[in-house]
């Protein structure tokens, strides 16, 4: 008998961001995904910082360093390796109160300068639909298309690991 069918990711699409919106700077990568599973089943994967080293490939460690009243990480420190990416680095994240939005920003790291993010949650017909945005300042120049190419590769690697790690 046949699984069930996937949907594949959207094709990435960097756009300017608009001004006051989850990224200020330049470009924004974005990716969709639909997940077998309710709104609230994806946001606690999300949530649950101290298992993205069990399922996130790159990410090797996470601490949660401030969490909010609800017990949601607040302030979290990130250890990545990422091949030829080594990077430790501290977000704060905002959780909106519909548990449909998550974004962070970044307040410290040794390899990235910036990085502003969201998560966000819309049920539809099949599951949920999550749209990630990434935007990644690096403190080394990159020239613009391979800093696109590299933000495709992370935000459809983060959608294809948190799907798999929701419907498993």
């Amino acid at each position: 008998m046949p699984g069930p069918q996937v949907n594949p990711p959207a094709p990435a699409l960097t756009t300017p961001a608009a001004p006051g919106s989850v990224s200020a700077m330049a470009e924004v990568t974005t990716q969709s995904v639909v997940v077998a599973a309710p709104v609230a089943t994806v946001m606690d994967v999300i949530a649950d910082f101290d298992s993205y080293p069990d399922w996130a490939g790159a990410v090797r460690s996470t601490n949660v360093l401030a969490r909010t009243e609800d017990g949601r990480g607040a302030r979290v420190r990130f250890v990545l390796d990422a091949g030829m990416v080594k990077d430790t680095y501290e977000l704060v994240y905002t959780w909106a109160p519909d548990a449909h939005l998550v974004s962070w920003e970044l307040v410290k790291g040794q390899v990235q300068k910036a990085q502003r993010g969201s998560y966000s949650l819309r049920a539809c017909e099949g599951g949920t639909e999550v749209t990630y945005r990434l935007s990644v300042e690096l403190n080394i120049p990159m020239i613009g298309m391979f800093k696109r190419k590299a933000e495709k590769v992370i935000t459809d690697t983060a959608l294809r690991e948190l799907k798999k790690r929701v419907e498993t």
